[in-house]
């Protein structure tokens, strides 16, 4: 195919995509700030960071890490990894001592926080294991005889602990009924709240959470259970045990739950990790499921509709904030204790990424920083500019254009990237032509330069890090056709990199 009328060069320049992933809109109408694909790259509001890298925080564990625990104590801060049915202490950086706890059947435990009087407690549970206590100094394994003790139900069975109206709630295994214990304690009579006769679908319930929200007559906390069924049911009440002080607010048919880790609270409102994608419960139940953009995950509703079927019954979904840096963490196995990827959301924006090189089992906030359970180690996530000690690998298709002439074919010849950055990482950028999502083939090789050392490194004699500057390279291109995507992929490690927009140069051409 030839161009049959004089070519005429034009240029144009287009923003980097800070409306991130798009994977809900036709190809042929995609806004030119959304990417079709996009890896490592986070959209901020104003321009595209290349994501942190991550360090090794804790070593020497035997296994994978599928737990994270925080206790929180007053002045006291601690965190404790399990993998192979052992607890680790890794409060503090570095290689592991001995297991604080033994011998457990699994590392799939969650836990809460509580406060009585007699102090601070760290509770967790998986349902197999009886439970254990943890205040500050010993473990103790929860039994009907242990001191403290839970009666009344075998501990074994309990799991999933969570503070709902100053008492502690737990799951039972398998079954449609939950425990809960005598107001603000951490041992006493159990006493049973069965909901077989409200979840008419059957099932079991798989997480349950407390939901703070205003509800037209004052903010109060409400008990939300998530059964296998994809039922939500809410209760409203401070004691279970009395009909005036406790009522069922409602039973809502939502998509099945993903994981036991589903729920998760972020400021007023419930997430849910479901069938139908991520969605507040806010929006959720109002719908009653007529309406599926009120999930937070609408628009790359294909690419989690699509991991969600190929994947939904791994081990590792699970949603985690983190404040400081405005991100919504989804954490997505692919495989499980092999490979695991991370869907992001600029809580601002509300636009998507996807992180890639992060192999991580479970997510965990301590200190207001995140950290994840890897395989034979902890990981400090968002930290630093190298992941261990390889590259960070960045890629991105932005979406497709016409650039205001749909029916006229094209030559692409030029692009030029413009980038904020501190050193000069390697860039590779290409032109994708009529919807071609193929992937670049090659690899992209970097070598850092090292830099000084602040209190180490000798002066006059180490290489210092640099302010921001901007780096635009003009790159050749090649292709003929009516639509063109840029293509980006970057590899840098020790410098930061801030994508801001490209130049494109092309030649025009008649309709044939």
């Amino acid at each position: 195919m030839a161009l049959i009328s004089k070519s005429k060069s034009r240029s144009v320049s287009i923003p980097a995509p800070v409306g991130g992933w798009n994977a809900r809109d036709s190809l042929a109408d995609m806004p030119i700030t959304d990417a079709s694909n996009i890896v490592n790259w986070f959209p901020l509001t104003t321009e595209l960071e290349l994501r942190k890298g991550y360090t090794r925080y804790a070593t020497g564990i035997t296994g994978q890490v599928e737990s994270l625990l925080t206790y929180y104590g007053g002045s006291t801060s601690k965190m404790f990894a399990i993998a192979g049915g052992n607890f680790y202490d890794v409060s503090v950086a570095g290689a592991v001592g001995a297991a604080v706890v033994s011998g457990k059947s699994n590392s799939r435990w969650n836990y809460v926080n509580v406060a009585t009087a007699g102090g601070n407690f760290l509770y967790a549970a998986n349902g197999v294991d009886a439970p254990l206590l943890y205040d500050n100094t010993t473990w103790t394994v929860i039994t009907g005889v242990s001191t403290p003790a839970i009666t009344g139900v075998t501990t074994t069975t309990l799991k999933s602990p969570i503070v709902f109206k100053n008492r502690v709630f737990f799951i039972g295994n398998s079954t449609l009924k939950t425990w809960y214990l005598p107001v603000i304690s951490i041992g006493g009579a159990a006493n049973a709240i069965d909901i077989s006769a409200v979840a008419n679908k059957g099932g079991y319930i798989v997480a349950h959470a407390t939901w703070t929200i205003d509800a037209g007559t004052g903010i109060d906390d409400y008990y939300v259970i998530a059964t296998s069924r994809g039922q939500i049911v809410i209760y409203q009440g401070t004691d279970p045990s009395s009909a005036s002080t406790w009522a069922l607010k409602g039973v809502w048919d939502l998509g099945t739950p993903v994981g036991d880790r589903c729920l998760y609270k972020l400021a007023g409102d419930l997430l849910y990790i479901s069938q139908d994608g991520l969605v507040p419960l806010g929006g959720a139940l109002q719908s009653s499921r007529v309406n599926p953009r009120v999930a937070l995950t609408d628009k790359i509703q294909y690419a989690i509709s699509s991991s969600i079927s190929t994947y939904g019954a791994n081990y590792g979904w699970q949603c985690m904030y983190f404040a400081p840096e405005n991100m919504l963490f989804l954490n997505v196995p692919i495989s499980e204790g092999s490979s695991q990827e991370q869907y992001v959301m600029n809580t601002i924006s509300k636009s998507w990424t996807r992180f890639t090189g992060w192999n991580a089992n479970c997510f965990e906030l301590f200190i207001d920083m995140p950290y994840f359970g890897g395989n034979g180690f902890v990981g400090k996530a968002w930290n630093g500019l190298v992941d261990d000690t390889s590259n960070i690998n960045a890629t991105c298709i932005q979406a497709f254009s016409s650039f205001g002439a749909a029916g006229n074919l094209k030559r692409w010849t030029m692009t030029r990237p413009i980038f904020r950055t501190n050193g000069s990482p390697a860039v590779y950028q290409t032109m994708n032509i009529d919807f071609n999502l193929n992937p670049v083939s090659s690899s992209l090789t970097f070598s850092p330069t090292a830099s000084g050392t602040w209190d180490t490194a000798i002066w006059d004699n180490a290489t210092w890090g640099a302010e921001f500057n901007i780096v635009q390279n003009w790159q050749g291109v090649s292709g003929i056709g009516y639509y063109g995507a840029p293509q980006m992929q970057v590899a840098a490690q020790g410098i930061e990199v801030r994508w801001v927009s490209t130049d494109i140069v092309y030649e025009t051409g008649g309709i044939l």
